[in-house]
């Protein structure tokens, strides 16, 4: 019981991060139709940012709470300028052209981040503790002060989000520019910026789990987008592609399943799980667990 326990904790822990990576993915595809495949590079990007912002700051040699906090502000704010930076670029001029060149392209942009930051910070380098670490035993379960403090940040993230979406003008627009774009425009809405909002805001997301990771693993890699990226894609496509509360519930799912595998059959598995997933969701349910099926009028 209390390995399960321990599990469970786990879970929960790794699929709170890939929730945070996952609603870029579904908040972009809401928008605009398009799987933004470099956005696990813009959350790899989110993690140097971090680094180099903790050793010019000064909270890699002293840890602390506000330290950690200005260090993680930095790091979501740098995500979203890089956002807002591959819409403008990348994305708008195809704007109109077919969904295979937008696709084509976000694989282009993910290849050209993930390469470039091979260039610029190498192989791997080592990530400092923003936090003191401390651990707890309760019931015999481990308890770990990373745990709490990912539990907070992306409860309180997801907070933040859903009263975004929900209660505010932006969100509102937001929602009328996933309905129709084009219906959106003639109500006046402006349909550029609320897409360049929604990449701000899947970029911020992906910042904080990049943070999140860092400190955590202690380790981050140019490659580390590829992986949660497309785990986090994963997630969203578990969930129900576009919407929100399946991106969190698809992530969770896919945490708790990558490591009760890992835990109960094989560390071997622990990765295949997660495509073994993919494909039953899309030969049983495409729509996703949280997604409805739309027929397409011809």
């Amino acid at each position: 019981m209390t390995l399960l326990l321990q599990q469970l904790l786990n879970g929960f822990s790794l699929g709170a991060i890939y929730a945070l990576i996952a609603l870029g993915y579904t908040m972009v595809y809401g928008t605009l139709q398009l799987i933004n495949f470099a956005h696990g590079e813009v959350y790899m990007m989110g993690a140097f940012a971090a680094l180099y912002l903790a050793k010019v700051s000064g909270v890699a040699d002293n840890p602390t709470i506000p330290g950690a906090i200005v260090v993680m502000l930095g790091a979501m704010a740098f995500c979203a300028v890089l956002g807002m930076t591959i819409e403008r670029v990348a994305y708008r001029p195809l704007r109109n052209s077919s969904r295979l060149n937008m696709l084509i392209t976000a694989i282009g942009v993910s290849l050209l981040l993930q390469n470039l930051g091979l260039l610029m910070f190498g192989a791997l380098q080592d990530f400092p503790s923003l936090l003191p670490e401390a651990r707890w035993t309760v019931s015999g379960v481990m308890v770990r002060s990373n745990d709490l403090v990912i539990f907070g940040v992306t409860a309180t993230l997801m907070v933040v989000l859903t009263w975004i979406v929900e209660r505010t003008q932006l969100g509102r627009a937001m929602r009328a520019v996933s309905h129709s774009r084009d219906a959106a425009a003639l109500m006046g809405i402006p349909a550029d910026r609320i897409v360049v909002a929604t990449f701000a805001i899947g970029s911020v997301l992906a910042g904080a789990a990049a943070v999140l990771v860092a400190m955590d693993k202690h380790t981050i890699r140019p490659d580390m987008g590829m992986t949660f990226g497309l785990k986090a894609f994963v997630a969203a496509v578990l969930g129900g592609i576009g919407s929100v509360p399946g991106a969190v519930a698809g992530g969770l799912l896919l945490g708790l399943a990558e490591t009760l595998v890992s835990g109960y059959v094989s560390s071997t598995f622990r990765d295949a799980i997660a495509f073994l997933l993919l494909i039953l969701i899309l030969l049983y349910k495409p729509s996703g667990l949280f997604g409805k099926h739309v027929p397409e009028k011809v």
